[in-house]
């Protein structure tokens, strides 16, 4: 195997998109701040044990493992941020009223989730401790839409669900206690012939078959919710779910929204109340997902009510537009102090200057070079390149 080839779904930045990505971290980490979310910056690895949740098994099997040489205790290569900024707010910093914290980093998966998915993605994300009302969910989708807008998204569309509403109904009836997980991904790909076998191998009852068939038929717009409250059971924690999700949306009238009450899945499992993605045109596949995931903090001795949301940077870049060459400045190769100074000026300005090295020939494939400095009178001077 030749020594340059990568594994499979892990591919070098190059210079353009590097720096278009590293611009978006750069304006969204600036963003949050604007909110008051304070950055944090957990590390890459930690022992297995704080990084996984004990119901979690699709993030178990999406982390890298690897034994530390000093101790000889499993680690893992995170794979999502989130369980570690809750680490963070309940058992570092402790604080008593709602916290705001936002991140960006590296993190690394097994197997890429789907076809064409990177196996190492930059996530960065932003979560709200500390705060059960709908209202820290409604702050977490704007300030989701305002980040893909400020990177330059086109019409973002948001689509809602609040997986408290199959939960319900599964914990309704015994017979489903064991199957939960198959439950929950029949009714995400809303395969009502397995959902009937399902649940006559463990003998539920007929009453949770139709609400779960009924369930797969419940997606839409905000209407959606409503028709739910008339054909679904009156179980107290599925009229909550309603609340919340009802709630939500008529308080987001910037975006279309589309409801899929159904959808119990796209995300890791601690989600605990509404759960949301946002879709764009040029995009496979949800750009942003989010959601609250109350008490996922209990492990770290400490539950708190959270909500938050997440994104890759590396696969928002690659579907925007591609990234433009970044003016600059051409200057000579010279000992001339007064030359030194010039160039020293013009960066403190933030202008780029390029000092070509004696020999160097003038080739800027990324950048376009529409100035130089030139020595005229005595005195290095800006003008156009070709004048």
């Amino acid at each position: 195997m030749s020594n340059w080839l990568l594994p499979e779904n892990l591919s070098d930045i190059l210079p353009a998109e590097a720096r278009r990505i590293e611009e978006l971290r750069r304006e969204l980490l600036d963003l949050y701040r604007t909110y008051g979310f304070e950055l944090v910056a957990p590390p890459m690895v930690e022992y297995l044990d704080s990084l996984m949740l004990a119901d979690d098994e699709a993030l178990r099997l999406r982390t890298c493992k690897l034994v530390d040489q000093l101790s000889g205790l499993t680690m893992g290569v995170r794979a999502d941020m989130t369980v570690q900024v809750s680490r963070i707010d309940a058992h570092l910093l402790n604080r008593p009223g709602v916290t705001r914290l936002c991140y960006c980093g590296p993190v690394v998966h097994t197997r890429p989730a789907g076809l064409t998915s990177d196996r190492e993605l930059l996530q960065i994300g932003a979560e709200i401790f500390g705060h059960a009302g709908v209202q820290a969910d409604i702050e977490c989708v704007r300030l989701a839409l305002e980040s893909v807008r400020r990177a330059g998204v086109l019409q973002p569309r948001l689509d809602l669900n609040h997986p408290g509403v199959g939960r319900a109904l599964v914990d309704a009836d015994p017979a489903l206690a064991d199957v939960a997980d198959m439950v929950f991904d029949l009714l995400s790909a809303k395969d009502a012939p397995g959902l009937e076998a399902l649940c006559q191998d463990v003998h539920a009852r007929a009453d949770t078959l139709q609400a779960l068939r009924t369930l797969t038929t419940l997606y839409g717009d905000l209407s959606v919710v409503d028709h739910a409250r008339q054909v679904l059971p009156r179980l107290p924690a599925v009229h909550a779910a309603l609340d919340a999700l009802h709630t939500l949306c008529t308080s987001l009238s910037d975006a279309p929204i589309a409801i899929d009450l159904a959808d119990m899945g796209g995300s890791y499992g601690y989600h605990s109340g509404v759960v949301f993605s946002i879709y764009a045109a040029g995009w496979h596949d949800a750009l942003v997902r989010g959601g609250r995931y109350d008490g996922i903090g209990r492990k770290f001795g400490r539950a708190r009510p959270a909500t938050g949301f997440s994104l890759d940077l590396r696969k928002l870049s690659a579907g925007l537009p591609d990234a433009q060459r970044a003016r600059a400045i051409c200057a000579p190769w010279s000992d001339d102090p007064a030359l030194a100074q010039a160039i020293s000026v013009l960066r403190m300005q933030g202008h780029i200057v390029i000092q070509s090295l004696p020999g160097e020939p003038q080739q800027y494939d990324e950048f376009q070079v529409d100035q130089e400095l030139i020595l005229a009178d005595g005195s290095w001077v800006l003008r156009p390149v070709g004048v």
